[in-house]
């Protein structure tokens, strides 16, 4: 399976305009039974509530069904499971769609298939989902673009409701600028037109992808490239005075303008662009503000402080110096994602107050050694202390609540966290330190 992964990526890198006529039949037994071993388990059903363990009973039998169902055209996706998990916005919640377990295996066999037609296609703008390429690799290059070249203003974007607003016609459109095999593109659509349960009631979706399923990210990079990447990099770019960036990472981007006249033009080029594709401008969340170098300095000079901040990837990005003296970009953890992660790990740590305090410590480090991994990085340990010491009063506070008397005194409690310790922040990630990959980018 690999080889033929492999040949597909050097068709696809070879010939741009190359048109795949036959992938349907890389579903095979093998590809969909390691599709099966590879999903992880105890993850959360879908409506029939099939679980790997279930469905691992009867393995070969349920594959060798699968197959002939894809074969007679009569293999249709359950409607997924939809539940709600918290955004940073209390006021709002993010839906997510739970596939059936034979639909994730599917979609398992089908996700590398696209990655080795698209990986060639997409542009060095994009980061999301994709191999060798991560959230840290976007900030490291979005930081290059600032504190290196010539930006002046940043155009902070958002788009509103993006995976539930994804145009099907339109994606099977670009889908048919390398697909043409046809068994392969109705599976795709029947993902699409599958629908969702929610408190044991049918929709249909007429638009969307649902977030949840395995090939959902790869279908939103794919819509994204051709609505957005591809138009800013041989359109917006051409027609700009000054230099201009674009850093995407799934649906939440970044561009960089040297003149503002042209941030002005994309800013309301990129609101005739979207509605084009039936996606919208969040334009209470979107704005352009003076960012870099010479915005600071225009700012100390007219007496107005610092220039605005602006989050992304949930990340604070502000305009500060180095210890030299020399202007720097640097990182805070955005206070909305920070306070969402406290509210959840005390939520957590209430409901399980009864539970040994060791089995707690461990979860806790396993929570926070997760959450050094992505926050821990140039400029930002500090930021995360401050997040360490509040999970630490909550850990206290709750252990106090064990029982009607008080469980702990703070010197008790110190002597535990000397004997399990948790993990403590430290700098994880040298925001300056270019992986090799993403070197030539620049």
């Amino acid at each position: 399976m690999e080889t033929k992964l492999n040949r597909i990526a050097e068709v696809a890198k070879q010939d741009p305009k190359q048109k795949f006529t036959s992938l349907a039949h890389l579903l095979n037994h093998e590809r969909l039974k390691q599709g099966h071993d590879d999903l992880p388990n105890r993850k959360a059903a879908g409506i029939k509530g099939t679980t790997k363990d279930g469905y691992e009973k009867n393995l070969d039998e349920n594959i060798e069904s699968l197959i002939l169902r894809m074969k007679q055209k009569s293999y249709r996706p359950q409607p997924v499971r939809r539940t709600y998990i918290p955004k940073e916005d209390k006021r709002k919640k993010r839906p997510l769609g739970i596939p059936e377990h034979e639909d994730k295996i599917v979609q398992k066999g089908m996700a590398p298939i696209l990655n080795a037609i698209y990986e060639n296609d997409f542009l060095d703008s994009s980061f999301g989902f994709r191999p060798n390429r991560n959230g840290h690799d976007a900030l490291k290059v979005l930081n290059v673009y600032i504190e290196k070249r010539r930006v002046n203003d940043v155009v902070d974007a958002d788009i509103k409701g993006f995976f539930d607003n994804v145009d099907h016609q339109w994606l099977m459109k670009f889908l048919k600028e390398r697909i043409v095999d046809p068994s392969f593109l109705r599976i795709i659509a029947r993902f699409l037109k599958g629908g969702y349960m929610e408190q044991a009631k049918f929709y249909k979706t007429e638009s969307g992808a649902p977030q949840g399923g395995l090939i959902s990210p790869i279908l939103a990079n794919i819509y994204l490239h051709y609505v957005l990447d591809v138009w800013f990099e041989y359109h917006v770019k051409k027609r700009c005075k000054g230099q201009a960036y674009l850093v995407r990472y799934a649906d939440d981007f970044v561009c960089c303008f040297q003149d503002h006249e042209d941030a002005q033009n994309f800013y309301q080029a990129l609101k005739r662009r979207l509605d084009k594709f039936n996606l919208e401008l969040a334009e209470e969340k979107t704005r352009i503000i003076p960012f870099g170098r010479l915005a600071e300095e225009k700012h100390k000079r007219e007496g107005k402080g610092k220039p605005p901040t602006f989050d992304f990837l949930g990340f604070t990005h502000y305009c500060s110096e180095s210890k030299k003296g020399t202007f720097r970009v640097k990182r805070k953890t955005s206070q909305k994602k920070m306070d969402a992660k406290l509210k959840q790990t005390k939520a957590w740590l209430k409901a399980n107050r009864h539970v040994g305090m060791e089995e707690i410590g461990d979860r806790l480090r396993r929570s926070l050694a997760g959450y050094y991994n992505y926050y821990c990085i140039t400029d930002n340990v500090v930021t995360v202390w401050t997040f360490y010491n509040e999970v630490i009063r909550g850990f206290f506070k709750w252990m106090n609540r064990r029982s009607q008397r008080k469980s702990f005194t703070w010197e008790k409690f110190r002597l535990f966290l000397r004997k399990f310790p948790l993990p403590k922040p430290r700098a994880k990630v040298n925001i300056y330190e270019l992986r090799e990959h993403i070197r030539y980018i620049l």
